[in-house]
């Protein structure tokens, strides 16, 4: 059995057991997939994980930057109370149409506000309105910007806050410092700066699994 077969088969075991699907979660999937959207969100065991780590904050706030097609934004807003708001960026329109079908499904589109353009330009409006401090950021967007998102990740948030920042090990690549390429730089970026701003304190964890060999990483805002 190659090792990739058997992290998929680990992963199909633990979602069976510890994450299964329901009627929103595989609708969510099946549309995107239906729509040509990229399979690139995460694995039923990561949403899991990242709504457990919504409920362990107790967030009443919580910031996605990079929708795709919804699924991860249902499993975050799902940790949410009634009164909670999930805000979540999409850079392109026709994933933003095919997620907020997926969310009112879900029932969660009172609680989920889906904001389209570029990440870049919908944050400095975000800000503009003068949110309160969000309790949780997730950043799974375009891995060239992720410097970028973190500081801004930064701005809206204060102190016990948390930063989750998707996809940082990119099969390895991270640690090639031969590999020049954008997705590659904006990680490590990301990465630095989490372990030298005064304001973080953070670390990564490698994951393998149905999404292959990659991993996140956790920061906690001090001050």
């Amino acid at each position: 059995m190659s090792d990739s077969q058997l992290w998929d088969d680990v992963d199909a075991y633990f979602t069976t057991h510890l994450a299964p699907g329901d009627e929103a979660l595989d609708a969510a999937l099946r549309e995107s997939d239906a729509a040509g959207l990229p399979q690139v969100n995460v694995t039923a065991a990561q949403g899991k994980f990242l709504q457990l780590l919504a409920q362990v904050q107790g967030a009443r706030t919580i910031l996605e930057i990079g929708t795709l097609g919804g699924y991860s934004t249902i499993w975050l807003a799902r940790a949410l109370p009634a009164d909670g708001r999930l805000v979540t960026l999409e850079y392109s329109a026709r994933h933003a149409e095919v997620a907020a079908r997926n969310i009112a499904r879900a029932g969660l589109d009172t609680l989920v506000d889906v904001r389209v353009g570029p990440a870049l330009e919908s944050l400095p409006k975000l800000a503009d309105d003068n949110p309160p401090p969000f309790d949780l950021v997730f950043i799974d967007a375009d891995k060239g910007n992720n410097p970028h998102y973190l500081e801004w990740a930064l701005r809206l948030t204060s102190t016990g806050s948390l930063i989750v920042v998707d996809n940082v090990v990119r099969g390895g690549r991270v640690a090639d410092a031969d590999d020049t390429a954008d997705d590659v730089r904006g990680t490590r970026a990301a990465i630095e700066l989490i372990g030298s701003h005064p304001r973080l304190s953070g670390t990564a964890v490698q994951t393998v699994g149905g999404k292959g060999y990659d991993g996140f990483a956790l920061a906690r805002v001090l001050a």
